[in-house]
């Protein structure tokens, strides 16, 4: 591995000497909506766009239905209050090298629209609603769940790592899998494994998602002293590590099919958005081998690949217990009961059902528990019951 720029050892929050802080032309304006805008940019709604991405799938994966609107609203603003108040935090410690990079230099704390002050105050407010908004209104797993992610974003890879290791977006990327274990947790109240399943296909996502834009912006991120594994080693040695962790994050999404168990829906999107995934990081790390210029590398459709990938993969997650379980053959059942065409096996599914709407348990055929709602529902409408 090529070497690569040394930081301070000291606290890398302090401001580089290089940046000069408020004297990048930004975004004009004043009153109330122009500066709600720059508050709202400090939070990087875009990044929080895909963390949401993960959660509302796993949460129905989790229910093996659909969970209530008011559990799914009270987590998607507790993780967007929790995702925010991270990234408000992120851009205090990262002021100096944005001001650096081109791609950051118009965040509201480089041209001086939010003062630094005043972006720690509002980072900590929305970590302390976060926190309450999921213990009071979901669960306290889950807001401590969401508190750990955003020690480790701010604490440990916006501090530590960012600046210290080119490996900084591996490890780092583990803050932005907890939304999985988060979602699932909102409706169980516990993690299972296929919870973790989900989380490690988006640890190994993270590298492949991420390198091909520091590929893109390497001068960017050179220029700021910060070891994204581009800058620090040739674009053949990071194609060879995106490949590997593109294969891996592949057959981890695969091995979800026998743990939650996953049907066809989940099964198909899971093979073809990782065929098409897995093609393009072949493609990327061929003209690599062949010391292609940036104009034929194109990293950034793999960035714009992993983006489709995940929304791909996440959505077939939350499609697929919808269709072809417990809860829907039930349905099913109650509907040929009210046309006067059940068949004798059916007749017993329908009995079983009943009892089950009795105890308001049942076990899917992945073994994970239905809902005493759903239970109840299905055990009012089957036939025989």
């Amino acid at each position: 591995m090529l070497p690569y720029p040394q930081v301070d050892s000291g606290i890398v929050t302090a401001v580089d000497p290089r940046a000069e802080l408020a004297s990048t032309p930004g975004p004009t304006g004043r009153g109330f909506w122009f500066m709600a805008g720059q508050y709202v940019a400090l939070t990087k709604p875009r990044i929080i766009e895909l963390l949401l991405i993960t959660t509302v799938p796993v949460m129905f994966l989790a229910e093996r239905g659909i969970p209530s609107l008011g559990l799914i609203l009270a987590t998607l603003v507790g993780g967007t209050l929790s995702a925010g108040a991270a990234n408000s935090l992120n851009c205090v410690i990262d002021r100096d090298i944005d001001a650096i990079m081109n791609r950051t230099a118009s965040r509201p704390l480089v041209t001086g629209t939010i003062s630094t002050r005043s972006a720690v105050i509002f980072g900590m407010a929305l970590c302390v609603a976060a926190t309450l908004v999921l213990g009071l209104l979901v669960n306290w797993l889950s807001a401590w769940l969401a508190l750990a992610a955003f020690v480790f974003y701010v604490g440990i890879y916006s501090v530590v790592l960012k600046r210290r290791t080119p490996q900084n977006i591996v490890w780092g990327g583990a803050a932005g899998c907890m939304p999985v274990l988060i979602g699932w947790s909102a409706v169980t109240n516990t993690v299972s494994w296929s919870a973790w399943i989900l989380f490690l296909v988006i640890f190994f996502w993270t590298p492949p998602h991420y390198w091909p834009l520091s590929m893109k912006f390497k001068e960017d991120y050179a220029a700021a002293s910060v070891p994204m594994l581009p800058v620090v080693a040739k674009f053949v040695v990071v194609s060879r590590q995106i490949l590997l962790y593109s294969w891996v994050m592949v057959l981890t999404s695969l091995a979800l099919i026998p743990v939650a168990p996953m049907g066809w829906i989940y099964t198909l999107g899971a093979v073809l958005s990782g065929g098409v995934f897995l093609a393009e990081a072949h493609r990327l790390h061929h003209h690599a081998v062949l010391g292609s210029p940036q104009a034929v590398l194109r990293p950034m459709r793999l960035f714009h690949l992993s983006i489709s990938y995940l929304t791909v993969l996440f959505v077939a997650v939350a499609i697929d217990p919808l269709t072809g379980n417990h809860e829907a053959h039930l349905f099913r059942v109650q509907l040929k009961q009210r046309l006067g065409r059940c068949s004798g096996k059916e007749q017993t599914a329908g009995k079983q059902g009943a009892r089950v709407a009795k105890t308001g348990q049942a076990e899917n055929a992945g073994g994970g528990a239905l809902n005493q709602r759903a239970a109840g529902q299905i055990g009012a409408l089957q036939c025989g019951g």
